[in-house]
């Protein structure tokens, strides 16, 4: 195999597949890229772990056609330091891989593609999202999912479609997120239970412009779910199990609520939560004109600050909440103004849980579909 390639682009090819691949592989093959070199011109590059694939296709001068796979991580390192010159790569008479660009000069050892898994192929029908929105969509959600292996469901983020809908939901049993987005396809209605570190790599690769066709493919023990944009493709293994009907959850009612500015009320819990104890909770007062946070830490350390706030529907509320789940979900609202709307319970033993959605202004709510339900902490004082 020879071929000669724009060091740019084949650099960002790389880099691409790669991402997916964990950083440690318990089978060495899976550590690999697979590099096919067709006559017609094309430059095929992909990755697979047998639960995520990444494959991209771009142009090049192929001299010779052919198949190779090196190392992925090692290659990646390479292409991005390579001077700024075209690239000639082609394999040796003794089975190594040369790459050659400008005075630089690689020789890669070749991994046996006889031994490679077959990359994953998507029959299934597909449906079209904005790819920014899913991205923006994807980064309100996927940060709710759990990072505790015990449960794996929990570790995934539910997307359903339904009536021209694609909802993402994510939870962690302490709080969840939701966000909804236009679908435009075939697919009357379908849910997959993707893992969120590989939908999050989604939305960090295809967060610029155009649509992302989302395909949903394969049966029993091999589902997979499929996100194309542009020459890039990503799949992956469907998480197996019943998610939580947590949807069900969220209140209709939301007329006791508190306004307050995003970016004020981020920073005065990031200021306040200095002096708090690890996992401990921030008590918050939400009154008619201001929230007030109060901390009490370690060594008598105390803090306290208010902000701006308005409360509609009801009276003063005081709660104790995750400073870190509060301001994950803060960052997520992406508008100037956070309502925080308090729900209630036919338990009375049992504290209820707050609702965090967007505001255009004061008097305005946001017209986007994302919430976000957290779980208030038993205040000991």
């Amino acid at each position: 195999m020879k071929f000669h390639v724009n060091r740019d682009v084949f650099s960002e090819a790389v880099s691409f597949v790669v991402k997916l691949l964990p950083q440690r592989n318990p089978q060495p093959i899976l550590a690999g890229v697979l590099i096919e070199a067709t006559a017609d011109g094309a430059l095929s590059l992909s990755a697979f772990d047998y639960e995520a694939s990444a494959r991209t296709t771009i142009e090049a001068q192929i001299d010779e056609p052919g198949t190779i796979l090196v190392h992925g991580r090692l290659l990646n390192d390479i292409a991005s330091r390579l001077p700024s010159a075209p690239i000639e790569i082609f394999t040796e008479d003794d089975g190594n891989v040369a790459v050659v660009c400008g005075p630089a000069r690689f020789a890669l050892a070749s991994m046996p593609v006889e031994e490679y898994p077959a990359i994953p192929e998507v029959t299934g029908e597909s449906g079209l999202v904005p790819g920014e929105d899913f991205a923006t969509a994807i980064s309100q959600v996927a940060f709710a999912a759990s990072r505790d292996d015990v449960t794996p469901v929990l570790t995934g983020v539910q997307l359903a479609v339904a009536n021209n809908s694609l909802t993402l939901v994510a939870t962690d049993r302490y709080r969840v997120a939701t966000r909804a987005i236009d679908w435009d396809g075939g697919q009357a209605e379908a849910q997959a239970l993707v893992p969120a570190r590989t939908l999050n790599e989604v939305g960090k690769t295809f967060s610029h412009g155009g649509n992302i066709s989302i395909a949903f493919s394969g049966e029993a023990d091999r589902e997979i779910i499929a996100f194309t944009a542009g020459n890039k493709t990503v799949t992956s293994l469907l998480i197996k199990g019943n998610f939580p009907p947590v949807q069900r959850l969220f209140p209709e009612q939301t007329g006791h609520y508190s306004v307050v500015s995003t970016s004020e009320l981020t920073e005065a819990i990031r200021r306040v939560a200095l002096v708090l104890d690890r996992s401990a909770p921030l008590r918050f007062t939400f009154g008619p004109t201001e929230v007030t946070m109060d901390a009490a830490g370690g060594d008598q350390a105390r803090a306290t600050e208010s902000v701006d706030a308005t409360l509609t529907g009801g009276d003063e509320v005081t709660l104790g909440l995750n400073p870190q789940y509060l301001l994950e979900a803060l960052g997520a609202v992406k508008s100037e103004f956070t309502r925080i709307t308090f729900t209630s319970s036919d338990n009375a033993n049992k504290l209820s849980p707050i609702l965090v959605t967007a505001q255009t202004s004061v008097e305005e709510a946001a017209h986007d579909s994302f919430k976000y339900l957290l779980q208030p902490n038993l205040l000991l004082r």
